[in-house]
């Protein structure tokens, strides 16, 4: 089986995944309460998927938003290449399948009577909690920069408003500017996506201002798919895109938003454009349920998806530390099925599967012009790891193949978030 073969097998097997969840017989058939906190990839693929499997759970969904806005394929948003509003997908099918949806924010958490607290004082009993909080952003971590910083100096990693703000100020920035990017050492969302961003932001530029550069100022040495993105780079957008590397002195130390400089170790950097992405760490809920550890991070069982910290409490998506498995939203819908029918199972009193997950990450870096990263893991000493090597694009592969790797992206996107939202 080749390796585009495999990739497209993954998209395929998100939709078998969710006719298998409906087709499944009701294990607890009872009313047990499960919460879900958070409505992203994770959180609203596990609401879904509980309700599938056992009809008869009171299935809660806690999320403020009324509208979710997906980040996958929100660098093409800033590049101009896509409208926000169809990166935003409402609740409305969740609810109709039987998920209560609460849109206020969860403000506390009681394990010891197994209870959230909602913004408005209210209180929900549960017998089951599921954290998918995804992450929050560390504004003490990088000096110079917080939320009033990031106004001047969008991170754009939640997607939604930062999104526009960084795109507005490209499209305003006059011709020879520099777009500058700070990007964090790793553990972060979708390690990929700043050099997805740093593509797209350059085919923007070679477009429409074609004697601007972008810098990339990183705090790591090494990335994922590097070669495909230097060869890209290389092939598409010669002499525009420059990366400095952690042991060339670009971890980034602080910023300044009023002269909106970037500041490393070795040299001061100013900016037309700043794109700062802070370090980060899981949504802040689940620091509150004590849920995560010194790391910011939330330790789990990788065969229940159980929080290692809080009994009775599941985490899943960007804030668990999985192990081998990017922070990414095809990991987090994955690991939403397989807590899901974990906690079934755990509520029948029965020993759940050991559960074998298929991620799969997609990088454009123009139009029609894409690669990929796929891979299967399950659980071993405590954490997912590889079951085999990943399967990646092949770099040397003809324009043709990355036009379907392309074509393939978006179909993945599709599929996704049909399964997640209806």
């Amino acid at each position: 089986m080749n390796a585009l073969q495999t990739r497209r097998n993954v998209v395929r097997g998100l939709a078998a995944a969710a006719a298998l969840t409906l087709a499944s017989p009701s294990f607890a058939q009872s009313a047990a309460r499960v919460v879900v906190i958070g409505g992203g990839f994770g959180g609203a693929s596990c609401a879904r998927a509980l309700r599938r499997i056992d009809p008869a759970l009171q299935v809660t969904l806690i999320e403020p938003n009324r509208v979710f806005t997906a980040c996958p394929f929100s660098n093409e948003v800033i590049a101009g290449l896509r409208e926000l509003k169809s990166q935003q997908f409402t609740y409305d099918r969740i609810i109709a399948e039987g998920v209560t949806v609460i849109a206020q924010a969860a403000t506390r958490i009681d394990p010891s009577t197994r209870t959230v607290g909602l913004a408005d004082g209210t209180t929900l009993g549960y017998d089951r909690l599921v954290l998918a909080p995804g992450i929050d952003l560390r504004f003490d971590a990088l000096p110079g920069y917080d939320e009033a910083a990031s106004t001047k100096m969008p991170h754009a990693w939640k997607a939604g408003e930062q999104t526009a703000l960084l795109r507005r100020q490209l499209e305003a920035m006059e011709d020879g500017g520099t777009v500058v990017l700070a990007v964090p050492a790793s553990p972060s969302r979708c390690p990929p996506a700043p050099y997805e961003r740093a593509s797209l932001i350059a085919h923007y530029l070679k477009a429409n201002k074609p004697r601007s550069k972008v810098l990339i100022l990183d705090a790591k040495d090494a990335f994922p798919q590097q070669r495909l993105f230097e060869n890209a780079w290389k092939e598409l957008y010669p002499g525009m895109i420059e990366r400095i590397a952690l042991s060339q002195g670009g971890r980034v130390v602080s910023v300044d938003p009023a002269t909106n400089t970037i500041v490393t170790d070795f040299g001061n950097y100013p900016a037309k454009v700043a794109n700062v992405i802070p370090p980060q760490k899981a949504g802040r809920i689940a620091e509150i349920a004590g849920a995560a550890d010194h790391t910011g991070w939330c330790p789990i069982d990788p065969v229940t998806f159980a929080s290692k910290l809080v009994p009775d409490v599941h985490v899943i998506g960007d804030a668990c530390i999985a192990g081998g498995i990017p922070k990414s939203a095809s990991a987090a819908n994955a690991e939403a099925k397989a807590c899901a029918t974990a906690i079934i199972s755990l509520m029948a009193g029965k020993s759940p599967e050991t559960p074998r997950l298929n991620g799969a990450c997609y990088n454009t870096v123009a139009p029609g012009y894409a690669f990929s990263l796929s891979g299967l893991y399950q659980p071993k000493d405590g954490q997912f790891v590889e079951v085999e090597a990943n399967v990646t694009s092949p770099v040397d592969a003809p324009r043709e193949v990355r036009q379907r790797e392309a074509d393939t992206a978006q179909a993945w996107f599709k599929t996704i978030t049909v399964d997640a939202f209806g």
